[in-house]
């Protein structure tokens, strides 16, 4: 197995922990696990990435070169662009379609979503609205891991374990709200994954 993942967002909205999960999961199935970060301007709402390597075999470098991405999963979809370079032909995108206004000269939000919708793999899902009309708004990013976990090739199993010990210290309620919205997140990837006609 091999999965070459490129995670992005904005400072906040938790991307990193959505990488810590993924590698303690890897890590718990038996594979090796590489990971490099670039923080950017995060405090001031900046790009926040993260090379997340993963395999069966030994990994000999934490960065993943151009058009070899396996996914990109992305807090917003201008993040998910930005990156496009990355990904493999076969490659998923897996992005929150809520966007994130933090330039002034922020392309349209119609026309971005458009270019995503056009992609042969993609999962869009509204994340923001998920986790807020299920009363989880601070797992938005929860929602997002779910969805990707329809294509990571990683047991739910694992990726929920993983989930609750890392919010294991703020409590069996905090674990409770983010392995729920992992599932709710879970439950709309596979639903997308299947009606484009491809299997996990």
């Amino acid at each position: 197995m091999k999965r070459d993942i490129i995670l992005s967002g904005v400072g906040g909205q938790g991307i990193l922990s959505i990488a810590a999960i993924i590698g303690e999961a890897a890590l718990r199935k038996g594979l090796y696990v590489k990971q490099a970060e670039v923080h950017g301007m995060s405090q001031r709402g900046g790009d926040v990435q993260s090379n997340l390597r993963l395999s069966s075999e030994p990994i000999y470098s934490d960065l993943i070169p151009q058009g070899a991405t396996d996914a990109i999963i992305a807090m917003e979809p201008m993040e998910a662009l930005r990156y496009l370079p990355y990904l493999s032909p076969e490659g998923w995108i897996v992005t929150n379609s809520a966007t994130f206004v933090n330039i002034p000269n922020y392309p349209d939000e119609a026309q971005l979503l458009d270019v995503l919708r056009r992609r042969p793999h993609v999962i869009l899902v509204d994340a923001d609205t998920l986790a807020k009309d299920n009363g989880m708004p601070r797992a938005v990013n929860m929602v997002l891991l779910g969805a990707a976990s329809a294509i990571l090739g990683l047991d739910a199993e694992l990726l929920e374990a993983a989930v609750a010990g890392l919010f294991a210290a703020k409590g069996a309620d905090v674990v409770d709200m983010n392995v729920r919205a992992f599932r709710l997140g879970r439950e709309a990837g596979t639903q997308q994954v299947k009606k484009a006609g491809h299997a996990e």
